[in-house]
């Protein structure tokens, strides 16, 4: 039997899976905005970072940490919650994503993909929330994500099945779906997201406060060439910034 336990709206809090990138920085800020109970005493909305061993990820944390002490964000959110799913005992050793090795800038999407990222996420943080009483996950894939564990079959289907394994009602929810990530930065520009203090990067510069963007991996691409699109300027920080974003390094 699940038990449905959760009711938004009534001081019950919303998870959601942060990383320190721009997506979910946005997506941060328009839960903020768009959900009155953010006026609460008791802030509704639970940030929570899963750390897998990757090389990027200490740099990240440091990030969320400057992150979520700015406007819009401080006071108005929980205090981080961080939980581990590693992943080196899974992946082979030489994985670029262990090895601090991107994939460089003009690679596709396929170049990057983390096998079962979504997977492994999604039942950590759903664990978590069915011991402390959350109902609601909030994950940040885009328009146009190519895939397989981040598409709206597969995010119903794990909701399903997490919810019947947990005993625990769990509504998986993909605000951004439909966006780009030009809307998406045009979006969090209006909400006022600091963009300096979010991370979009493979291999970022672990000293820099702000963190640096290395500018030579193709997440940097993306960002690069969405806020160009967005004809806004990124005002993070950058190791190496191409002059031309759209022709590379």
């Amino acid at each position: 039997m699940v038990v449905d336990t959760f009711k938004q709206g009534q001081g019950n809090p919303t998870a959601i899976l942060c990383s320190g990138g721009l997506d979910s920085a946005v997506l941060m800020a328009n839960e903020l905005h768009s959900d009155l109970s953010s006026c609460q005493e008791d802030p509704f909305l639970q940030p929570i970072y899963v750390n897998s061993g990757f090389s990027w990820e200490s740099t990240e944390q440091e990030c969320i940490g400057q992150l979520l002490n700015m406007a819009p964000f401080i006071g108005k959110i929980r205090p981080i919650v961080n939980l581990s799913f590693p992943v080196a005992d899974t992946y082979p050793k030489s994985h670029w994503a262990l090895s601090g090795m991107p994939p460089s800038y003009n690679t596709g999407d396929e170049e990057v993909y983390l096998v079962g990222r979504n997977v492994m996420l999604l039942a950590k943080v759903s664990a978590y929330c069915a011991v402390n009483n959350i109902g609601r996950i909030l994950i940040g894939p885009l328009a146009g994500n190519p895939f397989p564990d981040a598409s709206p079959e597969f995010l119903t289907a794990m909701e399903n099945t997490l919810s019947m394994g947990l005993a625990h009602r769990i509504h998986i929810s993909a605000p951004f779906g439909e966006r780009t990530k030009v809307e998406v930065i045009k979006l969090g520009h209006s909400l006022g997201v600091p963009f300096e203090f979010t991370l979009s990067c493979m291999n970022p510069a672990h000293s820099a406060v702000p963190a640096e963007h290395c500018g030579k991996c193709s997440k940097c691409r993306e960002r690069l060439q969405a806020f160009d699109a967005a004809h806004l300027t990124d005002p993070a920080r950058y190791t190496f910034r191409p002059d031309d974003v759209w022709a590379g390094t």
